[in-house]
């Protein structure tokens, strides 16, 4: 229940009516000692004096406080209607309900340039779906053509490798053929994944377990390398509802790029955590880390640092987290080494929309 309000003028009359009445109170006591007409007179010049200060005071009360006040509140009423064009007409006084005014005015203005920029960058970015999905059914499209001629090229050139005698050249050639086409494969499979994403099966299982099949699979890359790749499970995590193929996916993903972003000697650490209820996995490596200017892109599609690749991995990484109702996050430092930590709900939530 709201409480009582007492109007603006009344707060200020009430005081300046006590103490005028002190004061007429004191002025008679003072006044007792005249007698006849003269003491009369006195009263009255007293009471009209007193009624004409409070009514000054009134006006001057109603025209620098009272008026910049109602003007105000009708001001905010219209800005909470949508209207930020409004300005108040006191901003220009020199004194706090100035300042007041002055305040206002530029929080509406910065209202009006936030709302501008929401717009512009709101265009700009259905702009860029729209152009995105566009080039998403292009790609879908060639992908699945270039595919099947694709497998026939890569049948004949393993029968070819078989003929060709193991002292020949040819086999190194033919063996370098094979590389790219499977290269080529991978890059259809990314065009496809992210043209057509798969929505997750979710499913209540161990997370740690996921993360441990990524890890052994990364491990295969690394058996010529000084690169260790550790895994630190947390044991209280209770089971999370995930999609284990994706989320296996996605983890190998990083591990392969930190792989490759790893020169010479170096590490890679997994490690699992329970938190807030969500469960964290994080994963860090000592490479080279990611230029400053580069953070705020690498989760955009078809941005990549690396002289080959799609530049859809950690897009496709984004939209994967999203899909279960989690996120990604990522901190890196040139020279030391980067570290994503994805937060993923215990349970299925409502998925966030996937970004482009």
């Amino acid at each position: 229940m709201a409480g009582f309000r007492v109007n603006l003028r009344l707060k200020a009359v009430l005081p300046m009516a006590g103490v005028l009445l002190a004061g007429i109170v004191i002025f008679v006591w003072i006044t007792l000692s005249f007698e006849g007409p003269k003491r009369q007179h006195v009263l009255f010049v007293a009471s009209a004096g007193a009624i004409a200060i409070c009514a000054a005071m009134l006006a001057v009360l109603a025209v620098l406080v009272q008026r910049p006040l109602v003007e105000l509140q009708e001001k905010i009423a219209r800005l909470r209607a949508g209207d930020l064009a409004v300005s108040v007409g006191f901003a220009s006084r020199n004194d706090e309900i100035g300042d007041l005014g002055r305040n206002f005015n530029e929080m509406v203005r910065q209202l009006r340039e936030s709302r501008e920029e929401i717009e512009r960058l709101h265009g700009t970015q259905m702009s860029k779906a729209e152009h995105l999905a566009t080039l998403g059914e292009l790609a879908a499209g060639l992908a699945h053509d270039i595919r099947n001629p694709l497998a026939g090229i890569a049948g004949v050139m393993d029968i070819i490798a078989r003929d060709i005698p193991a002292s020949s050249p040819s086999r190194q050639v033919v063996h370098e053929v094979q590389k790219e086409i499977i290269d080529i494969q991978k890059i259809l499979t990314d065009l496809l994944a992210y043209a057509r994403p798969k929505p997750p099966d979710f499913r209540s299982s161990d997370l740690n377990e996921t993360a441990e099949h990524a890890v052994v699979l990364a491990r295969q890359q690394v058996l010529s390398r000084p690169i260790q790749i550790e895994i630190a499970k947390e044991p209280s995590l209770p089971p999370v509802e995930h999609d284990a193929q994706q989320i296996q996916q996605l983890l190998l993903n990083l591990l392969l790029n930190a792989i490759q972003v790893t020169e010479g000697a170096g590490r890679v650490d997994v490690k699992l955590e329970s938190r807030d209820g969500l469960a964290v996995i994080r994963v860090k490596d000592t490479g080279r880390g990611i230029a400053p200017e580069h953070l705020p892109l690498i989760f955009r599609p078809f941005f990549t640092t690396k002289g080959a690749g799609t530049g859809l991995g950690l897009s496709l990484a984004r939209r994967i987290v999203e899909n279960h109702g989690g996120r990604i996050n990522v901190e890196s430092t040139v020279g030391k080494g980067s570290e994503f930590t994805l937060c993923l709900p215990l349970r299925k939530t409502t998925p966030g929309p996937a970004s482009s």
